[in-house]
């Protein structure tokens, strides 16, 4: 049962949890997709799963009309044309800057010497700009897997990465030293859908955000 007639891309992993519950409080049958953890588009309820990062090309290529995704990835893709609806509390995490404890902080440095500070993440758009609106150079590495692992091995001097309590950091011997940007799980439309099917789309949002 869907009451509002759309269909809701739904972020797997850490926030899927949340974001069921928050459609079941609106009236949003999820009890399918809780049952089934291998499949992926549930007719009935309307709801199609992927990965976070997904969300956003789904719901832009209009596969989905509003989806649920981390404000972190609407950062990091900030060229989608999606339209950003609320902010809906859960999920909360930092994006940081952290390097290895003990050791000088490596943007210090690097603005004392005038040199490029090297830099590993995952989300190259969101360090590159801040980095550049902080008035650093600096390389950027990409990596997709493990990236605490890039300055213990030297070949970076820092990491920029997302963190919900900072324990990953800690365990690999890693400081915070700059807070970039907060994310929380953000409710995101279709452009064509939010002018389309606004009454639809705009009683979804006043549910969820009064929860």
């Amino acid at each position: 049962m869907n009451p509002f007639g759309l269909r809701i891309a739904v972020p797997r992993g850490v926030m899927m949890g949340s974001t069921l519950d928050a459609l079941d409080r609106v009236g949003v049958d999820t009890s399918e997709v809780r049952d089934n953890d291998r499949k992926l588009l549930f007719e009935e309820p309307g709801i199609v799963t992927m990965r976070p990062s997904d969300v956003p090309t789904y719901v832009e290529s209009g596969a989905a009309d509003v989806g649920v995704t981390g404000k972190d990835v609407l950062m990091e893709q900030r060229t989608r044309d999606v339209v950003e609806l609320a902010d809906l509390g859960y999920g909360p995490c930092r994006m940081v800057l952290a390097s290895i404890a003990g050791d000088p902080d490596p943007a210090e440095e690097a603005l004392r010497r005038l040199g490029v500070m090297r830099v590993a993440t995952k989300y190259v758009t969101i360090a590159t700009h801040y980095l550049e609106s902080t008035g650093r150079q600096a390389e950027i590495v990409k990596v997709n897997g493990s990236v605490e692992l890039a300055p213990l091995t030297g070949m970076v001097d820092a990491i920029v990465d997302l963190t919900a309590t900072g324990t990953t950091l800690r365990e690999n011997g890693l400081v915070i030293r700059e807070e970039i940007a907060t994310s929380t799980a953000r409710l995101i439309a279709n452009p064509a859908t939010h002018r389309l099917k606004a009454d639809a789309v705009d009683r979804l949002r006043e549910a969820l955000v009064a929860g």
